[in-house]
């Protein structure tokens, strides 16, 4: 199907496309984790603390992350241009662990979920080629929109099944949020698991940068979450020592005590409400956008969307922008959070275009 042909250009220098199996296969897979070692070898992919900008490439992103005072750094990040090998593509993620294994398992997901969605998304796209209706031209941004959401929401069941029989890991009291972009051309679409936050900067018909939230901070206190928590017999509710502070309680115990409702991996209260079902949305990127911010709740927690983007589009220069984000977030701890230990702080910066505007 021409319509449809074009998507397969990158893939195919590593994936036979294999039509009628089952998302997820293994072949597939490993044709993805091959892609990932070799944009890694190609300096395509970062995995730390630093930039990515490609020759030729609209993207930049600019990657920091701080350890708090709790222990080891339980946040970490990956950005890979260039993602299934498509020249249009960019795949960037923010995992943020809890638990005693929360590291591990923030680590373990950030690995295997690009490659698994690249899997997702290759034999879903060639499933939709099978149907003699499908026109991928006939509505571009619709029909995109539905196979990467599809992809996503196969990706994170097998990603969060994974982790569930992953020996080297104990998951049990232990689990991490995701929050990932994919940018496919000038469209990107945002995937949302736990209480990370990405936030747009775009100017506003005055001339001014504004913020826009893109995402749920799925906390167990939203309507929505709660409801569906109590239903499987889970409970909601503050400790006396932390008012406004909502966690989500096993039946007859006071723990685990998250303080999200999404999340891979606390497979001790997967049965009473916990989900690691993604909220999956697009957005068209325009010429008016300027970049997006994707940090951790520790950021979130001191600094609002309005601070957030005043002090990435402030930053002169945009390699370190996540970094001045960060340390800022670090400082207001010290100032608003007077006698509670700082969370890990990190944050991804995606600049959409060469030269972001700056606010004065």
């Amino acid at each position: 199907m021409s319509q449809i042909s074009s998507m397969f250009n990158g893939l195919a220098r590593s994936f036979s496309i294999r039509r009628g199996k089952n998302p997820g296969n293994g072949d597939g897979r490993e044709a993805a984790e091959v892609m990932a070692k070799d944009a890694k070898k190609n300096d395509l992919i970062l995995r730390s603390s630093g930039f990515v900008n490609i020759d030729g490439s609209n993207n930049f992103a600019s990657v920091f992350s701080k350890r708090g005072r709790k222990g080891v750094n339980q946040d970490c990040t990956i950005v890979w241009e260039e993602f299934g090998c498509q020249a249009d593509m960019l795949f960037c993620g923010i995992f943020d662990g809890h638990g005693p294994w929360g590291h591990f398992v923030a680590k373990k997901v950030r690995e295997s979920m690009p490659s698994s969605l690249l899997c997702n998304w290759q034999e879903t796209l060639a499933q939709a080629s099978l149907d003699p209706d499908f026109d991928l031209e006939s509505d571009k941004k619709h029909h995109r929109f539905h196979i990467w959401k599809h992809s996503y929401l196969q990706t994170c069941a097998i990603v969060d099944r994974e982790l569930e029989h992953c020996r080297k890991i104990d998951s049990l009291y232990s689990g991490t949020t995701a929050l990932t972009i994919v940018r496919q051309g000038d469209l990107i679409y945002v995937a949302n698991i736990g209480d990370s936050r990405a936030v747009l900067a775009t100017t506003s018909d005055d001339g001014n940068l504004v913020p826009i939230q893109l995402t749920v901070d799925f906390k167990p206190n939203l309507p929505q979450e709660a409801e569906r928590i109590t239903q499987c017999k889970g409970r909601v509710f503050c400790l006396h020592d932390e008012p406004g502070v909502h966690r989500v309680w096993l039946p007859d115990e006071e723990s685990p005590g998250l303080a999200m409702s999404r999340a891979f991996g606390d497979y001790c209260i997967k049965d009473y409400g916990l989900i690691s079902v993604p909220e999956v949305t697009q957005r068209h990127i325009t010429s008016r956008d300027q970049f997006v911010v994707l940090a951790t709740d520790g950021v979130w927690d001191v600094i609002s969307n309005e601070e957030a983007i005043r002090i990435v589009s402030s930053t002169p220069d945009k390699a370190k922008a996540a970094k001045h984000l960060v340390e800022s977030a670090a400082r207001a701890w010290k100032k608003k959070r007077k006698g509670i230990a700082m969370d890990d702080i990190s944050a991804i910066c995606l600049f959409f275009h060469s030269t972001p505007l700056s606010i004065t």
